[in-house]
């Protein structure tokens, strides 16, 4: 059984924990993934952290696909859209503490023609069918 990511369910929980303890919690993005909408005048080295206090920001959705609000920049309201694998982590302005996550797994680029020439057949094993059916728990990301 196949389930969803957990990443927007910690980025929901951390949010509300860093909240609860009176701290400001701050998001870094990854602005240059697919679908990030945020000023690019505020882009640093292909990053952005935006603070994401309920005192500094209205209409704030976090969803499983995506977050999204409206903040000002420059005394500008901005429209702000992550994607939720451009979330980089989630952490408190005041002492740093939150979680930061694993970079989101890129599908693989087709290999070129010369390096389909130039690979050679793996052998495949096929695990025992008293392992492969077996439940058990798997490194999630």
């Amino acid at each position: 059984m196949s389930m969803n990511s957990s990443k927007p369910y910690l980025i929901r929980a951390l949010y509300q924990w860093i909240v609860d303890n009176d701290c400001t919690p701050h998001v870094m993005v990854n602005a240059l993934a697919e679908g990030v909408e945020v000023p690019q005048q505020y882009v640093k080295d292909g990053q952005i952290v935006l603070n994401i206090a309920p005192s500094a920001i209205v209409n704030l959705s976090m969803e499983n696909d995506f977050l999204s609000f409206n903040g000002r920049f420059g005394g500008v309201p901005t429209d702000i859209f992550l994607p939720v694998p451009a979330i980089m982590g989630i952490y408190a302005r005041e002492n740093g503490q939150g979680m930061m996550f694993e970079p989101e797994d890129l599908p693989p680029e087709p290999p070129s023609p010369e390096e389909k020439l130039r690979a050679k057949p793996k052998a495949v094993e096929s695990a025992p069918d008293s392992k492969a059916n077996k439940p058990g728990l798997r490194v999630i990301k």
